[in-house]
This record gives structure tokens, sequence and C-alpha cells, in this order.
């Protein structure tokens, strides 16, 4: 037989090979940095924080138990990093994603923190008896503790950035609610970006648009990080809505009926029972998850592993079919 043929007709599994080998590489480069996100939940009426799947699945619906809380309320997360305000208290308390405590006193004299927002190193907490938003580091330094003053009832806050955006539930009127918008240095910008709203309690950002918490008549508004208006009414007859948490094209909002609904950020309702059976649920985040490292490193030796045996397999059947084609010859 010609040597040509010979070396023609094994071709095909050697072309395979050698594909395997490179889906193999790209999928060490492909390798996702994370895997999916949580929803954190604060119950005042069990003094417990709950974790569940945005899918509404339960992972641990007592996964912190608050025995030194009294009220708590507002949450915030910052990496794999909890930060719950207790009303009564007067405190800020860090856990991690996994329930273990990591300071139940970080910050402590913060009155009427019905607010909290994390931004890398730094918290961002109301004190609504003072009119204030102080600013402490993750580790509870003191950085300033008025850093913005002279807000209108401060209820809700959220942080794009080096921007920090104030819900301000105002004098209580059915118009004199605001939306000010200052920077994390404390500058204004706009102290009145969006007003004229009916007692906003809660405020969300993502991209270039607020989502705005209006529980008195239960909706959600839209506007963007300009103040315009975009819908008024994105979401309407929520029952007492309480926290707010976008994620990605949705929205999260705990409301009475003890459960959390969940909606797109256009305004359609994907599951407004998307988790029940809570107890005067409050503050609420959405934390993405990082796998853990160990897992990371396993999966990634494992992927190289199996590349370098492919590698080494198509070397093989290289000089099998190279010393195919000198004998044929």
């Amino acid at each position: 037989m010609p040597a040509s043929l010979s070396v023609r007709r094994p071709t095909r599994p050697l072309a395979a090979c050698l594909l395997i080998v490179a889906l193999l590489v790209s999928a060490l480069g492909w390798f996702p940095a994370t895997a999916g996100a949580q929803l954190f939940v604060v119950n005042g009426g069990t003094n417990t924080m709950g974790e569940y799947t945005t899918a509404g699945a339960t992972i641990n619906a007592t996964l912190v138990s608050f025995s030194q809380f009294s009220i708590p309320f507002a949450l915030a997360s910052s990496g794999s990093d909890l930060f719950v305000t207790d009303l009564s208290n007067l405190t800020v308390s860090k856990y991690t994603t996994a329930g273990a405590v990591v300071n139940a006193t970080l910050v402590s004299g913060v009155e009427d923190a019905e607010g909290i927002a994390a931004s890398g190193s730094d918290i961002f907490v109301i004190d609504g008896v003072n009119n204030t938003i102080g600013e402490y580091t993750t580790s509870g330094a003191v950085v300033n503790a008025a850093l913005v003053s002279g807000l209108n009832s401060p209820d809700g806050i959220a942080v794009l950035g080096s921007d920090i955006f104030v819900a301000n539930y105002g004098d209580g009127s059915v118009s004199g609610g605001t939306i000010g918008e200052y920077t994390t240095s404390g500058a204004t910008i706009n102290a009145t970006l969006v007003s004229g709203l009916d007692q906003p309690l809660g405020v969300a950002v993502l991209g270039s648009d607020l989502f705005v918490m209006s529980p008195d008549n239960g909706k959600i508004s839209e506007y963007t990080t300009s103040g315009a208006v975009v819908n008024a009414t994105l979401v309407s007859g929520l029952n007492d809505p309480q926290g707010i948490a976008v994620s990605g094209s949705d929205l999260f909002v705990t409301s009475a009926g003890d459960k959390i609904g969940e909606y797109t950020t256009s305004g359609a309702v994907v599951n407004a029972t998307l988790v029940s059976g809570l107890s005067n649920p409050e503050g609420l985040v959405v934390v993405t998850a990082v796998p853990e490292p160990a897992t990371g490193a396993v999966l990634a030796g494992l992927l190289a592993l199996a590349a370098a045996a492919g590698v080494s397999a198509c070397q093989r059947r290289k000089v099998g079919l190279a010393v195919s084609a000198r004998n044929d010859g």
C-alpha cells in the first residue's frame, strides 16, 4: 500500500484528539469566577437572619440568631461579610456570609440606623435621629460620624462608585419625600435629586437607574441617577414593603405577609411569593457567591491534568503515525 494512503487514513483520530485538548485548555480560561447568588434577609420578628437562593430555595432559615439584638433592621454586604444594624442597641454588627460572628458591636452609638450601605472598605450608616450619615471602615474605625448632615428623616441608602443616594422620608406628607445625592467624601451633589415623593423608605441603585420604595402606597418607582422619571409606578400593589435589593435584571422586595417577592427591573412580576414563611422581614441583600479557593484550585488542577494527558495521548498518536508511515514506505 502506498505510504501516502497509510498516513492519510488515521488523521481523523488525531484531529479529534487535538480538538479535545483545545477544549480542555479553553475550559481553563473560561472557568467561571462566580457561582450563583444568595439572598440574605433579616427577620425582625424572630431576631434571625436567613439565607436563600435567588430561586427561592431555603439554604438556612436561621443562619444567624441575634441573641444580643432587640430590633435588627438594615442589612448590607461587602465581599463575604454582612453588616446588620440594631435600632434598639444602637449598634452595627458584623458576620460572615457563613453565619459566624466577626464583631457583635463593630460600631456603636448610631441612633435609628434604618439604612446601611457598604462600598469597598467602608460602610455608610444612617443616623435618623441626628439626620446624618456616618462613615466607618469595615473594621469598625470611625472615619466621619457626620459625613453628611442636614438630612430630612433619612431611611434608605445606596452607594454606587463615589455616589451616595439617600431616601428622605421627609415630613410625613404625601409629597414631602426626596432622594438626595452626595459623594462618598461628603460633598452635596443634589440634596433634592428627586422630590415630591410619598414617604420613601428604601432605595437601590443599578447602573444608571434608581429604584425607590414607598411602603405607604405600596409601590416601587424608577428614576435615573440624574433624577429623571422613568416609571413612577414601576411595581404596584405591594403590601407594606420594607427591604429592597437589586441584582442584574431582578428586584427583590420584603413585605408584609412575611415574604420576599421577585420582579424584573422592567416591572414584571416574576414571583410575588418567591420566599414565604418569614417573620417580619426587614433588611435584604443579594450576595454573589464565589467558589471556595480550594474548590476552584482542585477543579482547575483536574482540568490541567486532563489537558496534559490529552497532549500526551496526541503526541503518542503522532509518533505512531510517523512509524507507520516509515514502515509503509
